[in-house]
């Protein structure tokens, strides 16, 4: 018996190794890297497509996370998104380049002022937000990237990230899923012809649903058709489901971008 329970837990153990090395060297797939511009760092993590030579151009996806990932460690930033992007099928069926940046400890990616539950945009982005945009203009000219399918995606403060990237270029971005984050609702009528998916969860005592519903709904009052998953029971980690939603990708990669008239 107890040779047996000792052939077990080794079996266990054996198992739960060849699983956390897994992990480990598929994270490794991440090429870690900096962006320096004079005095200014900003550290990332850049996933390339599996076979880069296969065809001329590919997508490319911007990830912002949320507050507990800030620091500089280059590490923490892609947890949320590994199972997703580097699943082999997704990998596969949706070849691109991703960006996950971090931003540093005590900022931000969205810049906006807030009065009880209104948000305005302010003019400027924040130092991290303008790195960011920097970098994917970097990204551009040194890889095969179709300009006429990037997306941007984030969490919570990411979440606010995303929603105010693409008010501040609103006919660069050919789709964003805002997750339980809020933007200025004042800036529908800008961003209402980009498609969207929104998702928050309805017992979010983080960020409150109502700063999701309320852009979902300005954009519908703007003439827009957004997407919104609002989880009944999900607290502050929508994230979790949402990235899960089987649509989610093949619904993402279908996206061109559009130019409207004010961006010709």
């Amino acid at each position: 018996m107890v040779k047996r329970m000792s052939r077990l837990i080794l079996v266990s153990l054996l198992v739960f190794s060849l699983k956390t090395y897994g992990q480990i060297n598929e994270v490794s797939l991440f090429d870690k890297l900096l962006y320096i511009n004079r005095n200014d760092t900003l550290p990332y993590r850049l996933l390339k497509p599996v076979n880069p030579q296969a065809k001329k151009t590919f997508p490319l996806v911007i990830f912002l996370h949320g507050a507990g990932e800030r620091g500089n460690d280059n590490e923490v930033q892609i947890k949320h998104i590994t199972e997703s992007f580097l699943d082999p099928d997704n990998r596969g069926r949706h070849a691109c380049y991703l960006i996950a940046p971090q931003c540093p400890k005590k900022m931000s990616w969205s810049n906006h002022s807030r009065d009880g539950k209104t948000v305005t945009l302010k003019e400027k982005p924040t130092k991290p937000m303008q790195l960011l945009i920097e970098l994917i203009e970097k990204i551009e000219r040194e890889f095969p990237v179709d300009k006429s399918r990037i997306y941007v995606t984030g969490l919570s403060m990411g979440g606010y990230g995303t929603w105010d990237l693409i008010a501040r270029y609103p006919d660069r971005f050919a789709a964003a899923i805002p997750i339980c984050g809020g933007g200025d609702s004042q800036t529908a009528q800008r961003i209402y012809h980009v498609p969207l998916w929104a998702f928050h969860g309805a017992r979010d005592k983080v960020v409150d649903p109502v700063q999701s519903r309320t852009m979902i709904q300005a954009i519908q009052d703007a003439g827009g058709d957004p997407g919104y998953t609002e989880y009944p029971d999900v607290e502050h980690d929508s994230w979790v489901y949402a990235y899960r939603e089987p649509y989610l990708l093949p619904w993402l990669f279908k996206q061109v971008l559009i130019k409207t008239q004010q961006g010709k």
